[in-house]
């Protein structure tokens, strides 16, 4: 059972669990000549958090599909939506986002913290970068609280020990995964991964995923992902709508199951334009654990 402790030193000293590096400034263990998958979705954001190195791998990536930026901002449209209709109509007051990224608007804690003032955020992402600003990360509502860990997607039992200091694992919580699980190659693996985090939340929990797909522009997405594999800091995998539904094996799909980004429960000033392309090759779905 969590303390729930709401002081600014509390989220201060919670914000990290200690590592070997801790005594180093994040950005000294930043590496600039690598380009770095959640810096080139904070170019494509329009975010300034990035290097040269990551512009030009955006351009080259982008000269292959153009639509990659559409795909960032309905990425986060659905992060908002989905955190929205989880906090508000479905009453989630703990939220666990593994694979962060950089700060942008409306993240995760604002989105939550909109609906439910007292919800509860961990962050969890291994990028020295996003640790860097981490304390954008962690401007809670009085009411609620807002931490941050420093911990790798693969070793769920890490994060889970870490997050059991904000949250509250006896009380339904909604794992949040967006753009994360398709920088793990083996999908087993991915697979292990998240039935590990769903079975140390309770029934009443969510699951919340987005990746990059194969069913819209394969050729260009294939193309992308052999360029990245080629020069980025992590590998990328482009997977099948088919192949992300099974990530939710066990759970409860809310409708519409796995879709575009842009067709998951849209608001109607978000809804696509008459003669624009609806869908992007990023999918998405939420589920629920019984």
């Amino acid at each position: 059972m969590v303390t729930h402790t709401h002081s600014d030193a509390w989220r201060v000293t919670a914000m990290h669990e200690r590592s070997p590096n801790d005594d180093l400034d994040p950005h000294s263990r930043v590496d600039s000549t690598v380009p770095h998958s959640a810096r080139v979705w904070n170019y494509w954001l329009g975010g300034k958090d990035n290097y040269a190195v990551d512009r030009k791998a955006g351009d080259d990536m982008l000269a292959m599909a153009p639509a990659l930026v559409r795909s960032a901002r309905e990425d986060r449209l659905f992060l908002s939506r989905s955190v929205r209709l989880l906090a508000g109509e479905l009453g989630i007051r703990q939220f666990l986002d593994i694979g962060t990224g950089l700060p942008t608007a409306d993240n995760t804690h604002e989105a939550a913290q909109r609906a439910a003032p007292d919800a509860r955020v961990v962050y969890v992402d291994n990028d020295p970068l996003v640790l860097a600003h981490a304390r954008a990360l962690l401007a809670s509502t009085p009411e609620g609280a807002t931490a941050y860990i420093e911990a790798d997607v693969h070793d769920p039992r890490e994060i889970l020990r870490s997050a059991a200091h904000t949250l509250d694992f006896t009380r339904p919580v909604a794992v949040t995964m967006l753009g994360i699980v398709n920088h793990m190659p083996d999908i087993e693996v991915a697979r292990a991964v998240i039935r590990r985090l769903m079975d140390a939340v309770p029934p009443g929990s969510y699951l919340v995923v987005s990746h990059p797909t194969t069913e819209v522009d394969t050729e260009a997405m294939h193309q992308v992902a052999e360029h990245w594999n080629g020069r980025g800091s992590s590998p990328l995998v482009i997977r099948s709508a088919a192949e992300v539904e099974t990530l939710f094996a066990g759970l409860e799909l809310l409708e519409p199951g796995v879709v575009s980004c842009p067709r998951w429960r849209p608001a109607p000033e978000e809804a696509p334009q008459v003669g624009t392309r609806a869908d992007v090759a990023h999918y998405c779905g939420v589920a629920r654990k019984h």
